[in-house]
């Protein structure tokens, strides 16, 4: 299952007050692995940067007006989500900007599935701070190079994040398909895997046994 991480930075909160994209940043996660499929980019917002987005990520409005424009880039981008699920942490924020942007160049919103890592995170920590530094934080996820707001460097943290927050620790793999197929480009993309270990003919004996007294013990 292929899901994309997603992160936008801006040149202010609300598009009520005209404020526009000025980075995108995504990473492709394939049964929560990442791949080497990326897509990034820096955006000419077309105005100004206000005071406390440049405070957030420091885009200068002179580095941005030399990039390209949302219309230059849009068919890439919705190439790339096409049919996949988005993972975004406060999705309401990059959609309502997101959207803004198709809306301008009058196509329609985005309609991929999406999970919300703020939501998950705070009915699983309710009462918690759930901003991605602290999450990064609680599962001990190295957030050094933070220093200031990134698309794709927060994408690669939120990637991690995401990982905990589903209690998938380790990714998984068809272990079945990677012993069936051990071609260089097949392992290409496996940063590592587990060997299986499947118990011998009295080992499982003596477990089926040894359940029996079990139970024996807790029912009878």
């Amino acid at each position: 299952m292929k899901e994309i991480v997603l992160d936008t930075e801006t040149t202010g909160l609300s598009i009520r007050d005209g404020h526009r994209i000025v980075e995108i940043g995504c990473i492709e996660l394939d049964n929560l692995i990442p791949t080497k499929r990326k897509f990034h980019c820096y955006l000419n917002p077309e105005r100004k940067v206000s005071e406390k987005a440049f405070e957030v990520h420091g885009y200068t409005d002179e580095f941005l007006s030399r990039q390209k424009k949302f219309k230059e880039v849009v068919d890439d981008f919705l190439d790339f989500i096409k049919n996949k699920k988005l993972i975004i942490h406060n999705a309401e924020f990059d959609l309502s900007h997101l959207n803004n942007e198709l809306s301008i160049l009058k196509k329609g919103k985005i309609e991929n599935e999406i999970v919300d890592t703020m939501i998950l995170a705070r009915d699983k920590y309710p009462g918690s701070s759930i901003n991605l530094d602290a999450l990064c934080r609680r599962y001990r996820i190295d957030n050094s190079k933070r220093k200031q707001h990134n698309a794709l460097l927060d994408c690669d943290l939120l990637a991690k994040v995401y990982i905990n927050l589903i209690d998938q620790k380790e990714p998984t793999l068809d272990f079945q398909s990677y012993n069936n197929n051990k071609k260089e480009n097949y392992t290409k993309d496996i940063s590592y895997f587990k060997k299986v270990v499947k118990p011998s003919e009295k080992e499982f004996t003596d477990h089926q046994k040894f359940l029996k007294v079990d139970l024996k013990k807790n029912f009878f």
